[in-house]
Formats: structure tokens, sequence, C-alpha cells
């Protein structure tokens, strides 16, 4: 009975996981290709919460600094409750430690502790005076895209793991994607450090 019923949340968590790659890639796309016509093309650069609301000023006029205010608010919220969860489920469960917001500090210490842990520190992070909020979400962003290539593989090794998975191993279709995805981020990764390395390289070959 237990197998039946986590063989049905499988085939739940991959729907999950599939319509939110794509829902997740078409916001990302909207969010550059409306920036790259709007505030590129007049070279605006945002440096701080104050010219991302200013920014808007166009859309929403004298409203432009609650509607981002509530926009910020409302992804911090997600971030500081979603990301710190999943990070403290990741970590647990490789280790083996209890974990599962079922339980208590008594019943999953590790688990409870890195939770509370990482989002205080996010906190003291965000709440230091005149922090850098922007350049904060830039490097966490640019960290995770550098990170995500090497936890994709590890990912893709588990999936194609008979022993582990059994039957519900990746199909050749799957792994195809999944492979080609892993190798374009691979690539996108070691363009950014180079470029970032090398910030005239890209003028010097003719790319810029």
């Amino acid at each position: 009975m237990e197998k039946n019923i986590q063989v049905e949340e499988y085939r739940y968590c991959r729907a999950d996981v599939i319509v939110g790659c794509f829902v997740t890639d078409i916001v990302a796309l909207s969010i550059i290709v409306a920036c790259g016509a709007t505030l590129f093309v007049k070279g605006i650069r945002i440096e701080s919460a104050k010219d991302a609301a200013l920014a808007l000023a166009p859309l929403a006029g004298k409203y432009a600094s609650i509607l981002f205010a509530v926009g910020l608010a409302n992804a911090s919220l997600f971030a500081a409750s979603i990301l710190p969860l999943a990070t403290a489920y990741s970590v647990c469960e490789g280790m083996g430690w209890e974990s599962g917001i079922d339980r208590n500090f008594r019943t999953a210490p590790h688990f409870f502790w890195l939770y509370t842990g990482i989002i205080v520190l996010g906190a003291m992070f965000v709440l230091f005076p005149h922090a850098p909020l922007i350049l904060i979400m830039y490097l966490s962003q640019v960290a995770n895209g550098i990170l995500l290539p090497f936890v994709l593989v590890f990912m893709l090794k588990l999936i194609n793991d008979r022993a582990l998975m059994g039957d519900y191993v990746n199909t050749k279709a799957f792994n195809a994607i999944a492979w080609t995805t892993t190798f374009v981020m691979i690539a996108l990764t070691i363009i950014l450090v180079i470029v970032t390395l090398f910030p005239t390289l890209p003028r010097l070959i003719g790319l810029a």
C-alpha cells in the first residue's frame, strides 16, 4: 500500500516539475525581453531597489513604488519560506537525518536548525544597513547558475540508477533532453566565467 502511494505521488511530482520548468522559463524569458526592449535600449541601469521602482514609473505612474514593493515582498516571502525549506530537506535527506515539517525540534533537530539558521542568516544579510540588495540578488542568481550544472549531473546519475529507481528510470527521450540541457548549462557557465574574468574578450573577438 505504501509503495503504491509513493508511486502515485511520484507521478504528481514529475508533472509538477515539468509544468514548473515551462512556467519559470517563460516568465524568465518574458523578463529578459521586457527589460531588453525598455531599460536596455534607453541605457537605464538598475543599481538599487529604488531604481527598479522608478523604472516602472512609465507603466504605473505614481503607484510604481507600491507596485514594486508588493512584487518584491511577494517574491521575498516565497523565497524566504520555500528555498530554506527545500535546502533543509535536501541536506537532511543526503545525510540520512530525520526531516519533515510535521515533526519538531526534538524529533528532527537537524532539519529544523538548518531551516531556522538559513532564514536567520538570510535576514541578517538583507537587513544589514545599506545592504546592496540588487547586488545580493544578482550574485545569488549567478552562484545558482554556476552550481546548477553540477547538481544536474548528479541528479541525472541518480535518476538513471536502476537499483535506486527501478522501473522509473529516465526514458531515452527524457535523457536526451536532460543531458542536452546540462551540456548547454555547462557551456553557458564556462562562458560566464570567461567573460567575467576577461570582460574585454567579447569585443576583441567581435561579439560585442
